[in-house]
């Protein structure tokens, strides 16, 4: 199975034209992506970290959290799933464990990261990197644990030197991401349309992936049709789903404390939350097995 979505991936990125969509956080929000149609699914360790700890994407979250995060999300879609990999959590041969386990947990691709311990989400303050033959070595890590599993996972490797140092140094770093045979490129938080391009520029040909950071990032947002025009392939809107949800319950919380629930336009009816979750395929399986009652049953 996570050899078909890897295959399934790189058709995509092989395909003509730009991909967008959003970032899951857990198996429910993986589910309303692929029922609204899209053909791959993003993940975010800001949300994961958030959804999964209440706490905030500052290295906190644990290897072992965000991959029992990432096989129930990808054991509830038939899409491809990428994987929010960190900086692989450590050295060389924990960058290689990681990549094994998203492999077997199902992740049809990764994006690692080149920031030091502990790392944070890549448009907050204070970030930091470690050196530039650490962060090749990392990719070249993960490329060998993709060979020795026999896998096919596209490896997205990113670089958050822009904020750390320099657009210069993040231009080296994927050059030298790409030298080392990475799949996509992604340069974290750039602060301008021109950098945007300067990115696409610099390294033709290979996809480029971006991050559309809404309600206030350092990267402009920009439409799709604009994105693939300066030469990104990949669009991730990394705090969509996680940000509304978080709205959606708080004024839930205020029609609760009211004594009111809240309206027909923010709630679903219950029907149309058990079909969401399941309940009405789960029904039509159980189906399947079900046994008439036999002649000595009572």
């Amino acid at each position: 199975m996570q050899q078909q979505r890897a295959q399934a991936l790189r058709r995509i990125l092989e395909s003509p034209g730009v991909f967008h969509g959003p970032a899951c956080f857990n198996a429910l929000s993986a589910k309303l992506v692929e029922k609204a149609g899209f053909k791959c699914c993003f993940t975010s360790g800001f949300s994961i970290s958030a959804a999964r700890l209440g706490l905030p994407d500052v290295g906190l979250i644990s290897y072992g959290e965000m991959l029992d995060q990432g096989y129930n999300i990808t054991q509830a879609v038939s899409i491809p799933v990428i994987a929010d990999g960190d900086n692989g959590y450590g050295n060389e041969m924990n960058v290689k464990r990681s990549v094994k386990g998203f492999i077997q947990a199902g992740f049809a691709g990764v994006f690692l990261e080149d920031q030091v311990l502990p790392k944070a989400c890549g448009h907050t303050r204070g970030r930091k990197v470690v050196s530039r033959e650490e962060a090749v070595m990392h990719i070249k890590a993960a490329l060998d644990a993709r060979e020795e599993s026999g896998s096919d996972i596209v490896i997205i490797a990113r670089t958050d030197a822009r904020q750390a140092i320099s657009l210069e140094e993040a231009l080296w770093r994927s050059r030298a991401f790409a030298d080392a045979g990475a799949d996509v490129l992604f340069i974290d938080a750039l602060a301008s349309v021109e950098e945007m391009k300067a990115f696409c520029d610099a390294v033709p040909h290979l996809p480029k992936m971006v991050n559309m950071l809404e309600g206030g990032g350092k990267t402009p947002i920009l439409s799709p049709t604009e994105l693939e025009k300066i030469g990104f392939k990949l669009v991730c809107y990394p705090l969509s789903l996680i940000g509304v949800s978080i709205r959606a319950m708080e004024d839930a919380l205020v029609a609760i404390k009211g004594g009111n629930v809240p309206p027909p336009g923010q709630l679903p009816t219950f029907e149309k939350i058990k079909d969401t979750v399941g309940f009405n395929d789960y029904y039509k399986e159980e189906e399947r097995y079900r046994v008439g009652s036999s002649p000595n049953s009572s």
